[in-house]
């Protein structure tokens, strides 16, 4: 027998062949990229299940028809072998995309669910699932997202810091309590201090005072540091009632303010002030021996005397104030009130130096204020005068 000849294709079926071919590789990356982009997409994933599931079941009936219908040619059958096995390849193909689909919707739904149980673990103040399988695997390294910590390390750098702190803490505590008691010591000192030159400044004359100051000038610095511990402690000021009641007079009279300390009358009224003490605390002062000023007679409109009548000769301060007052000029007092043994004494006794009792203010319980007025002059007649005499004010150790 002689060989059989091969069947030559006609150009026309071959060119349909090659349609068909690239019709049939369209349609596969057609159905791949639509499958992959429905995979994407934001459907639930029991949607995307079922959608699948019923694609496998049906995709294998509705092919053949379009295998049928796209590579039938007229003239011409196909061999249903031939068409099974084109299904096979396409089949094979989209359980390739399935199964990766699959796999993708699980992946995605298992990192949801791990989301959500972390986010649930944060909202109750627990550690989160990941971590605590991490915790269990190994106690010296914690991950926390993408980063990992060293608990050893951490530990370590918490323990020095605690001990840094603690070590400042005692370290401060320490100058704290050092300070606290050296400022207790010097504060002891001063008050000592105050006190000593408070009852050497009531138990002798004028003179002795300024002759005291002027062998120590810082003596009488100490005094008024301590004069002004005295002084938070007072609920009123004395200063400030007299301040208060000079603001009111005219403006051109003359004040001489006797114990002026650092001369604050001076600077707070627009009167022209003379301000005395034993010592010159500032350029405002004039240190002198209050008994013996150096103002001239009749050449003040008022005296002032705030918490300053101290020593055993307050005849001569009165006396001084009676000599520089004008003729019903203003003596003003401000005295701590247990100085006083009966305060209408004390008022009686000032009429025989030449002054009436214009105004009292009793009614504080700790400073009594009291304004006289110069009804006639006391020169000649200086020694048939009674005694002043006020009680010390001595302050008690505490």
């Amino acid at each position: 027998m002689g060989k059989m000849k091969a069947s030559k294709v006609s150009p026309v079926k071959n060119a349909q062949r090659n349609a068909c071919s690239i019709k049939k590789k369209q349609r596969k990356k057609k159905i791949k990229d639509s499958f992959n982009n429905f995979v994407k997409s934001n459907a639930s994933i029991e949607i995307k299940k079922d959608i699948i599931t019923n694609i496998q079941n049906n995709k294998k009936k509705k092919y053949k028809k379009e295998f049928a219908n796209q590579f039938a040619v007229k003239g011409e059958y196909i061999e249903p072998s031939n068409a099974s096995t084109k299904y096979s390849q396409a089949d094979n193909i989209f359980h390739k995309v399935g199964a990766n689909a699959g796999s993708e919707v699980k992946g995605k739904k298992k990192k949801e669910k791990q989301k959500r149980n972390q986010k649930r673990d944060f909202q109750q103040n627990k550690i989160p699932t990941t971590m605590k399988t991490q915790q269990t695997k190994s106690e010296k390294v914690l991950k926390l997202n993408k980063h990992k910590i060293k608990l050893n390390r951490l530990e370590e750098l918490l323990n020095n810091k605690s001990q840094n702190k603690s070590q400042q803490s005692k370290h401060k505590m320490r100058e704290e309590q050092s300070l606290t008691l050296r400022d207790r010591m010097m504060t002891q000192l001063r008050a000592s201090r105050f006190r000593f030159i408070n009852e050497t400044l009531y138990s002798n004359d004028s003179a002795h005072s300024k002759r005291y100051f002027k062998e120590d000038p810082k003596s009488f610095k100490a005094y008024h540091d301590g004069y002004k511990q005295q002084l938070e402690q007072w609920p009123i000021n004395p200063i400030d009632i007299i301040i208060s009641s000079i603001t009111k007079m005219p403006a051109t009279n003359v004040i001489a303010d006797f114990g002026c300390g650092e001369a604050r009358l001076a600077v707070s009224v627009p009167h022209k002030v003379h301000s005395f003490d034993f010592v010159a605390l500032n350029d405002k002062v004039q240190a002198c021996d209050m008994a013996h000023t150096p103002l001239l007679a009749h050449s003040v409109d008022v005296v002032v005397f705030c918490l300053s009548l101290m020593g055993t000769n307050l005849n001569d301060y009165i006396t001084e104030a009676n000599r520089v007052l004008k003729n019903n000029g203003i003596l003003k007092i401000a005295e701590v009130e247990s100085r006083f043994e009966n305060v209408e004494d004390f008022l009686k006794v000032l009429q025989n130096y030449g002054f009436t009792n214009t105004w009292k203010d009793l009614s504080n319980d700790l400073f009594y204020f009291m304004d006289f007025k110069k009804k006639e002059d006391i020169s000649m007649k200086r020694k048939d005068l009674p005694s002043i005499v006020l009680k010390p004010c001595l302050y008690k150790k505490r």
